[in-house]
Protein backbone atom coordinates (compact mmCIF):
# COMPACT_ATOMS: atom_id res chain seq x y z
CA UNK A 1 0.00 0.00 0.00
CA UNK A 2 0.92 3.58 -1.05
CA UNK A 3 2.56 5.32 2.31
CA UNK A 4 0.19 8.75 3.92
CA UNK A 5 1.55 11.85 2.35
CA UNK A 6 -0.57 15.16 1.74
CA UNK A 7 -1.92 14.35 -1.87
CA UNK A 8 -3.13 10.85 -0.36
CA UNK A 9 -4.02 11.29 4.07
CA UNK A 10 -5.63 8.19 4.49
CA UNK A 11 -3.84 5.33 6.25
CA UNK A 12 -3.17 2.12 4.47
CA UNK A 13 -6.48 -0.71 4.52
CA UNK A 14 -6.64 -2.99 7.36
CA UNK A 15 -9.07 -6.31 7.87
CA UNK A 16 -11.55 -6.05 9.97
CA UNK A 17 -11.80 -7.72 12.95
CA UNK A 18 -14.27 -10.80 13.64
CA UNK A 19 -15.93 -13.09 11.56
CA UNK A 20 -18.54 -11.04 9.38
CA UNK A 21 -17.97 -11.38 6.25
CA UNK A 22 -20.76 -9.43 3.84
CA UNK A 23 -21.67 -9.91 0.08
CA UNK A 24 -21.34 -6.65 -1.61
CA UNK A 25 -25.50 -6.65 -1.16
CA UNK A 26 -25.11 -7.23 2.55
CA UNK A 27 -23.00 -4.60 3.30
CA UNK A 28 -24.93 -2.02 1.44
CA UNK A 29 -28.03 -2.94 3.02
CA UNK A 30 -26.31 -2.66 6.09
CA UNK A 31 -24.98 0.79 5.62
CA UNK A 32 -27.17 2.22 3.43
CA UNK A 33 -30.96 0.31 3.96
CA UNK A 34 -32.23 3.29 6.07
CA UNK A 35 -30.53 2.28 9.21
CA UNK A 36 -28.09 4.83 9.04
CA UNK A 37 -27.87 8.23 7.05
CA UNK A 38 -24.09 8.71 6.94
CA UNK A 39 -22.64 6.40 4.26
CA UNK A 40 -21.94 7.49 0.71
CA UNK A 41 -20.73 4.94 -1.71
CA UNK A 42 -18.31 5.40 -4.56
CA UNK A 43 -16.78 3.70 -7.24
CA UNK A 44 -13.26 3.46 -7.66
CA UNK A 45 -10.35 1.36 -9.53
CA UNK A 46 -9.75 -1.47 -7.78
CA UNK A 47 -6.19 -2.98 -6.92
CA UNK A 48 -7.02 -6.22 -7.94
CA UNK A 49 -9.28 -6.81 -11.36
CA UNK A 50 -11.11 -9.69 -9.56
CA UNK A 51 -12.90 -6.90 -7.21
CA UNK A 52 -15.21 -5.53 -9.50
CA UNK A 53 -19.08 -6.03 -9.21
CA UNK A 54 -22.13 -7.04 -11.93
CA UNK A 55 -23.20 -3.39 -12.49
CA UNK A 56 -19.50 -1.75 -12.14
CA UNK A 57 -17.10 -1.34 -15.05
CA UNK A 58 -14.47 -4.14 -14.81
CA UNK A 59 -11.41 -3.53 -12.88
CA UNK A 60 -13.86 -1.01 -10.07
CA UNK A 61 -15.18 -1.94 -6.53
CA UNK A 62 -17.35 0.08 -3.86
CA UNK A 63 -15.84 1.68 -1.54
CA UNK A 64 -18.08 2.98 1.31
CA UNK A 65 -17.32 6.87 3.11
CA UNK A 66 -19.14 6.97 6.46
CA UNK A 67 -18.95 8.95 9.70
CA UNK A 68 -19.83 8.67 13.07
CA UNK A 69 -19.11 10.53 16.32
CA UNK A 70 -15.98 11.70 15.73
CA UNK A 71 -14.72 8.81 13.21
CA UNK A 72 -14.47 8.22 9.66
CA UNK A 73 -13.65 5.74 7.91
CA UNK A 74 -13.90 3.82 4.49
CA UNK A 75 -14.99 0.59 3.83
CA UNK A 76 -14.38 -2.40 0.76
CA UNK A 77 -14.42 -5.43 0.05
CA UNK A 78 -11.22 -7.13 -0.76
CA UNK A 79 -11.85 -10.73 -2.14
CA UNK A 80 -14.47 -11.28 0.38
CA UNK A 81 -12.93 -9.73 2.84
CA UNK A 82 -13.55 -6.40 4.72
CA UNK A 83 -11.01 -3.82 5.31
CA UNK A 84 -11.02 -0.49 6.37
CA UNK A 85 -9.30 2.82 6.02
CA UNK A 86 -9.49 6.09 8.01
CA UNK A 87 -7.58 9.65 7.55
CA UNK A 88 -4.55 8.93 8.88
CA UNK A 89 -5.29 11.93 11.68
CA UNK A 90 -8.44 10.00 12.60
CA UNK A 91 -6.88 6.17 12.64
CA UNK A 92 -6.39 5.61 16.25
CA UNK A 93 -10.28 6.29 17.02
CA UNK A 94 -11.70 4.61 13.97
CA UNK A 95 -9.62 1.66 14.99
CA UNK A 96 -11.25 1.48 18.43
CA UNK A 97 -14.61 2.62 17.32
CA UNK A 98 -15.20 1.21 14.18
CA UNK A 99 -15.34 -2.57 15.72
CA UNK A 100 -18.37 -0.94 18.17
CA UNK A 101 -20.09 0.72 15.44
CA UNK A 102 -20.26 -2.25 13.47
CA UNK A 103 -21.05 -4.17 16.74
CA UNK A 104 -18.54 -6.75 16.00
CA UNK A 105 -19.06 -8.17 19.40
CA UNK A 106 -22.27 -9.33 18.95
CA UNK A 107 -22.95 -13.19 17.99
CA UNK A 108 -25.37 -11.87 14.70
CA UNK A 109 -24.86 -15.39 13.42
CA UNK A 110 -26.68 -17.07 16.53
CA UNK A 111 -28.91 -14.31 17.12
CA UNK A 112 -30.17 -14.98 13.44
CA UNK A 113 -30.81 -18.13 13.69
CA UNK A 114 -32.98 -17.84 17.09
CA UNK A 115 -35.19 -15.91 15.25
CA UNK A 116 -38.55 -17.97 13.91
CA UNK A 117 -37.51 -18.81 10.30
CA UNK A 118 -38.53 -22.37 10.61
CA UNK A 119 -41.67 -22.04 11.17
CA UNK A 120 -42.00 -18.70 9.23
CA UNK A 121 -41.68 -19.71 5.80
CA UNK A 122 -41.37 -15.70 4.64
CA UNK A 123 -39.32 -14.89 7.53
CA UNK A 124 -36.76 -17.65 6.16
CA UNK A 125 -36.96 -16.12 2.88
CA UNK A 126 -35.68 -12.88 3.88
CA UNK A 127 -32.97 -14.27 5.68
CA UNK A 128 -31.94 -15.66 3.05
CA UNK A 129 -31.63 -13.09 0.81
CA UNK A 130 -29.05 -10.75 2.69
CA UNK A 131 -27.07 -13.77 4.84
CA UNK A 132 -24.88 -11.61 7.29
CA UNK A 133 -27.12 -8.87 7.60
CA UNK A 134 -26.41 -6.75 10.95
CA UNK A 135 -27.84 -3.84 13.01
CA UNK A 136 -25.13 -1.05 13.38
CA UNK A 137 -25.08 0.15 17.08
CA UNK A 138 -24.94 3.82 16.08
CA UNK A 139 -24.21 7.23 18.27
CA UNK A 140 -28.17 7.51 20.35
CA UNK A 141 -27.92 11.63 19.59
CA UNK A 142 -27.19 11.03 15.85
CA UNK A 143 -29.73 8.44 15.46
CA UNK A 144 -32.48 11.08 17.15
CA UNK A 145 -31.37 13.45 14.55
CA UNK A 146 -31.62 11.30 11.81
CA UNK A 147 -35.20 9.85 12.20
CA UNK A 148 -35.81 13.42 13.37
CA UNK A 149 -35.14 14.02 9.76
CA UNK A 150 -36.96 10.73 8.44
CA UNK A 151 -40.96 11.77 8.62
CA UNK A 152 -42.11 11.24 4.62
CA UNK A 153 -39.01 11.20 3.79
CA UNK A 154 -36.63 8.64 1.74
CA UNK A 155 -33.47 7.38 2.13
CA UNK A 156 -31.76 9.54 -0.16
CA UNK A 157 -33.52 12.51 0.83
CA UNK A 158 -32.83 12.02 4.21
CA UNK A 159 -29.18 11.77 3.95
CA UNK A 160 -29.27 14.74 1.58
CA UNK A 161 -30.77 16.69 4.51
CA UNK A 162 -28.20 15.07 7.07
CA UNK A 163 -25.42 15.87 5.04
CA UNK A 164 -26.48 19.29 4.98
CA UNK A 165 -26.88 19.83 8.74
CA UNK A 166 -22.82 18.74 9.09
CA UNK A 167 -22.03 20.67 6.27
CA UNK A 168 -23.31 23.64 7.26
CA UNK A 169 -23.60 23.38 11.20
CA UNK A 170 -21.45 20.41 11.88
CA UNK A 171 -17.97 20.41 12.95
CA UNK A 172 -14.82 18.90 11.02
CA UNK A 173 -13.64 15.78 11.23
CA UNK A 174 -10.89 15.57 8.47
CA UNK A 175 -9.13 18.60 6.47
CA UNK A 176 -9.25 15.31 3.93
CA UNK A 177 -11.25 14.78 0.86
CA UNK A 178 -12.90 10.98 0.46
CA UNK A 179 -11.84 10.95 -3.13
CA UNK A 180 -12.70 11.19 -7.15
CA UNK A 181 -15.55 9.75 -8.05
CA UNK A 182 -15.46 7.50 -11.43
CA UNK A 183 -16.85 9.06 -14.77
CA UNK A 184 -19.88 6.94 -16.55
CA UNK A 185 -17.60 6.41 -19.30
CA UNK A 186 -15.38 4.26 -16.15
CA UNK A 187 -12.43 6.12 -16.26
CA UNK A 188 -10.89 7.96 -13.21
CA UNK A 189 -11.39 12.08 -13.60
CA UNK A 190 -9.86 14.23 -11.18
CA UNK A 191 -12.03 16.86 -13.26
CA UNK A 192 -14.79 15.64 -11.07
CA UNK A 193 -15.06 17.40 -7.43
CA UNK A 194 -14.52 15.27 -4.91
CA UNK A 195 -17.13 14.81 -2.06
CA UNK A 196 -17.02 18.16 0.56
CA UNK A 197 -14.49 18.61 3.87
CA UNK A 198 -15.82 15.60 6.53
CA UNK A 199 -17.54 17.20 9.11
CA UNK A 200 -19.98 15.75 11.88
CA UNK A 201 -23.42 16.04 12.62
CA UNK A 202 -24.44 18.76 14.76
CA UNK A 203 -24.38 17.70 18.21
CA UNK A 204 -27.82 18.18 20.27
CA UNK A 205 -25.59 21.51 22.23
CA UNK A 206 -24.83 22.95 18.45
CA UNK A 207 -28.69 22.29 17.16
CA UNK A 208 -29.89 24.25 20.10
CA UNK A 209 -28.16 27.71 19.58
CA UNK A 210 -29.28 27.29 15.40
CA UNK A 211 -31.97 29.10 14.56
CA UNK A 212 -34.87 27.47 13.52
CA UNK A 213 -34.46 29.46 9.50
CA UNK A 214 -31.47 28.26 9.67
CA UNK A 215 -32.31 24.60 9.67
CA UNK A 216 -35.05 25.26 7.35
CA UNK A 217 -32.07 26.59 4.76
CA UNK A 218 -31.33 21.92 5.08
CA UNK A 219 -34.43 21.59 3.28
CA UNK A 220 -35.64 20.00 6.78
CA UNK A 221 -39.09 21.41 6.16
CA UNK A 222 -42.01 21.51 8.80
CA UNK A 223 -39.17 18.99 10.68
CA UNK A 224 -37.23 21.46 11.80
CA UNK A 225 -39.50 23.28 13.84
CA UNK A 226 -39.51 19.89 16.11
CA UNK A 227 -35.54 19.70 15.86
CA UNK A 228 -35.38 23.07 16.67
CA UNK A 229 -38.09 22.05 19.43
CA UNK A 230 -36.23 18.61 20.40
CA UNK A 231 -32.81 20.85 20.70
CA UNK A 232 -34.44 23.01 23.59
CA UNK A 233 -35.65 20.28 25.26
CA UNK A 234 -32.41 18.52 25.41
CA UNK A 235 -30.90 21.76 26.42
CA UNK A 236 -32.78 22.09 29.44
CA UNK A 237 -31.58 18.66 30.78
CA UNK A 238 -28.31 17.86 30.82
CA UNK A 239 -27.83 14.49 30.74
CA UNK A 240 -31.12 13.11 29.56
CA UNK A 241 -29.82 11.53 26.46
CA UNK A 242 -27.71 9.78 28.12
CA UNK A 243 -30.24 8.42 30.78
CA UNK A 244 -32.71 7.52 28.27
CA UNK A 245 -30.13 5.03 25.86
CA UNK A 246 -29.74 3.24 28.94
CA UNK A 247 -33.41 2.51 30.64
CA UNK A 248 -35.11 -0.74 29.72
CA UNK A 249 -36.71 -0.17 26.39
CA UNK A 250 -40.45 0.73 27.88
CA UNK A 251 -38.89 3.34 29.80
CA UNK A 252 -36.42 4.97 27.19
CA UNK A 253 -39.32 4.62 24.73
CA UNK A 254 -42.09 6.83 26.87
CA UNK A 255 -39.01 9.50 27.27
CA UNK A 256 -38.83 9.90 23.57
CA UNK A 257 -42.14 10.06 22.53
CA UNK A 258 -41.92 13.35 25.05
CA UNK A 259 -39.97 14.55 22.24
CA UNK A 260 -41.30 17.15 19.77
CA UNK A 261 -41.74 15.38 16.57
CA UNK A 262 -40.89 11.53 18.02
CA UNK A 263 -43.62 9.05 17.37
CA UNK A 264 -43.50 5.37 17.59
CA UNK A 265 -42.08 4.47 14.51
CA UNK A 266 -39.15 7.06 15.83
CA UNK A 267 -39.16 6.27 18.99
CA UNK A 268 -38.52 2.20 17.50
CA UNK A 269 -35.93 3.33 15.05
CA UNK A 270 -34.01 5.31 17.63
CA UNK A 271 -33.90 2.78 20.09
CA UNK A 272 -33.19 -0.17 17.27
CA UNK A 273 -30.86 1.49 15.50
CA UNK A 274 -29.26 3.81 18.41
CA UNK A 275 -29.60 2.10 21.63
CA UNK A 276 -29.52 -2.09 20.24
CA UNK A 277 -32.84 -2.73 22.12
CA UNK A 278 -33.68 -5.19 19.91
CA UNK A 279 -37.17 -5.55 20.95
CA UNK A 280 -38.33 -2.57 19.62
CA UNK A 281 -40.56 -2.89 16.17
CA UNK A 282 -40.45 0.33 13.97
CA UNK A 283 -43.59 0.31 11.53
CA UNK A 284 -43.11 2.09 8.63
CA UNK A 285 -44.52 1.65 5.28
CA UNK A 286 -42.31 -0.91 4.23
CA UNK A 287 -43.67 -2.79 7.04
CA UNK A 288 -47.06 -2.44 6.85
CA UNK A 289 -46.65 -3.51 2.92
CA UNK A 290 -44.90 -6.37 4.19
CA UNK A 291 -46.90 -7.64 7.21
CA UNK A 292 -50.20 -6.93 5.13
CA UNK A 293 -48.79 -8.83 1.66
CA UNK A 294 -46.65 -11.78 3.25
CA UNK A 295 -49.04 -12.58 6.89
CA UNK A 296 -52.33 -11.23 5.76
CA UNK A 297 -52.85 -8.35 8.37
CA UNK A 298 -54.71 -6.25 6.14
CA UNK A 299 -56.55 -2.98 7.23
CA UNK A 300 -54.36 -3.35 10.93
CA UNK A 301 -53.10 -0.36 12.35
CA UNK A 302 -49.39 0.80 13.34
CA UNK A 303 -49.58 -0.08 16.85
CA UNK A 304 -51.32 -3.52 15.86
CA UNK A 305 -48.57 -4.22 13.73
CA UNK A 306 -45.77 -3.56 16.09
CA UNK A 307 -47.84 -6.06 18.85
CA UNK A 308 -47.94 -8.70 16.48
CA UNK A 309 -44.30 -7.98 15.33
CA UNK A 310 -43.09 -8.20 19.11
CA UNK A 311 -44.99 -11.06 19.78
CA UNK A 312 -44.27 -13.31 16.48
CA UNK A 313 -41.05 -12.51 16.64
CA UNK A 314 -40.06 -12.60 19.89
CA UNK A 315 -37.37 -10.55 21.69
CA UNK A 316 -35.06 -10.31 18.94
CA UNK A 317 -38.03 -8.49 16.88
CA UNK A 318 -36.01 -5.59 15.61
CA UNK A 319 -33.64 -7.87 13.94
CA UNK A 320 -36.40 -9.82 12.40
CA UNK A 321 -37.86 -6.04 11.15
CA UNK A 322 -34.83 -5.32 9.69
CA UNK A 323 -34.60 -8.69 7.21
CA UNK A 324 -38.28 -8.03 6.16
CA UNK A 325 -37.99 -4.01 5.50
CA UNK A 326 -34.76 -5.11 3.33
CA UNK A 327 -36.42 -7.79 1.51
CA UNK A 328 -39.62 -5.83 0.76
CA UNK A 329 -37.45 -2.90 -0.42
CA UNK A 330 -35.15 -5.23 -2.95
CA UNK A 331 -37.71 -7.73 -3.50
CA UNK A 332 -41.38 -7.02 -2.52
CA UNK A 333 -42.17 -5.60 -5.80
CA UNK A 334 -41.03 -8.79 -7.95
CA UNK A 335 -44.06 -11.12 -5.94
Amino acid sequence: MPAPSASNPWSSWHPVTGDWHPSPATLAETLDGGQSFRWVRQAHQAARPSLGEAGLPSGWADIWTGTWAGCVAQLRLDRNRLEWRAPTSLQAAVATGLPRYLALDIDWPALTDALPWRTDAHLAQCVAAFPGLRLLRQPFGETLLGFLCSATKQIVQIKQMCALLAERHGSALSDCRSGFMPRSDGAESRDKPALPLINRLPTWAQLATIPEKDLRSCLLGFRAKYIHATAEYIARRPGWLEETEHLPYAAAKARLLELPGVGEKVADCVLLFGAGKLEAFPVDTWILKSLERRYGLTGWKPAQIAHFGRTHFGPLAGLAQQFLFSWERGYGREV
